[in-house]
């Protein structure tokens, strides 16, 4: 594993978006996380905190082309995906693709679009393609989906699809900046916004090798069956009426492996699984009522999981 290479783009990139976003180094950290991951991210949160800019500053940094979809309620699946047109002169239907064609796509409050036209992403997250007309168009190698949306008590917001929610890696929050890095945020917004001086510090090529590079983590035996532990015991668990889907159990090895590669090792600990299992879980699982009668959070159920659960020991990181 390269590890000289890996913190160079680390390094370069976290600078680079933290001259734009301040005092959020652990969020940002977790947005290069999923980066490294080749994962879609959810940002929820409250209006005006950032996510916008999160995305748009990640895009700058890694010159790549970049489109905003502003959802909304009279959206359509076709006003996502493109749509095929038919053309008088030379008498064929043509392509014109959607704002989904991009390598860094933000959709903006997802969840003030219906159901129907959320799932328009489904393939293209999935797959990386989108079919249109019966035509499948592949999207960018690194295509990458970073939705953010509004808490969903919000007046006009439609929850977000048990299948949609699979796809994202994790769902994280920004929150309201500290006093002091809200000070720093006005005066650095004085004259003009951060951003517009913003330049590219990395290129996608350097992402595509530095991405191969995190393949190489290793995970031992026994991590392994901590994860799939984890898994198991949100589908046994009395509160939870859907458990993680497998899709938790990939997200919780390939989490792992990006957390180890940016502390510079060569193998995930289990503490590593431990601090990142509410983003990449939380979303996946279905409280029962009677858990959400009793004031009882996704997130608190997860901790709850992974505080009773043994922790493989020392023993067991040989080959």
């Amino acid at each position: 594993m390269n590890i000289k290479l890996i913190n160079s783009f680390r390094d370069r990139l976290m600078k680079n978006l933290e001259n734009v976003i301040i005092g959020k180094t652990k969020s940002l950290e977790t947005v290069l996380i999923g980066l490294l991951c080749r994962g879609h991210l959810l940002i929820e949160d409250v209006p005006g905190v950032g996510k916008t800019i999160i995305a748009r500053s990640l895009a700058i940094s890694l010159g790549s082309d970049f489109h905003r979809i502003q959802f909304t309620p009279d959206m359509l699946p076709s006003d996502i995906t493109g749509v095929s047109i038919y053309n008088q002169a030379t008498k064929k239907f043509e392509f014109r693709p959607g704002p989904i064609m991009a390598q860094i796509v933000l959709a903006d409050e997802i969840n003030r679009a219906t159901p129907k036209t959320q799932s328009a992403l489904l393939e293209a997250m999935e797959e990386r393609q989108v079919t249109v007309d019966g035509i499948t168009h592949l999207l960018p190698k690194s295509f990458m989906v970073i939705g953010t949306q509004n808490p969903i008590e919000y007046e006009g917001t439609f929850p977000l699809p048990e299948a949609q929610l699979d796809r994202f890696l994790m769902r994280i929050k920004v929150g309201y900046p500290s006093p002091l890095s809200e000070i720093q945020m006005l005066e650095s917004q004085q004259y003009r916004h951060p951003i517009e001086t913003l330049t590219k510090v990395v290129s996608v090529k350097d992402l595509e090798r530095v991405q191969e590079e995190v393949k190489k983590i290793y995970l031992s035996k026994a991590i392994k069956q901590y994860i799939v532990e984890i898994i198991k015991t949100t589908r046994e668990h009395e509160d939870i009426y859907l458990g993680s889907s497998p899709r938790g159990s990939l997200g919780l090895f390939k989490v792992g492996q990006a957390i180890a590669a940016l502390q510079n090792r060569e193998y995930v600990l289990p503490d590593d699984i431990k601090e990142i299992a509410e983003p990449v879980l939380a979303h996946r699982i279905v409280l029962k009522p009677e858990a959400r009668i009793r004031n009882l959070t996704a997130g608190q159920i997860i901790q709850e999981i992974i505080d009773s659960l043994p922790i493989p020991n020392g023993a067991y990181f040989s080959q």
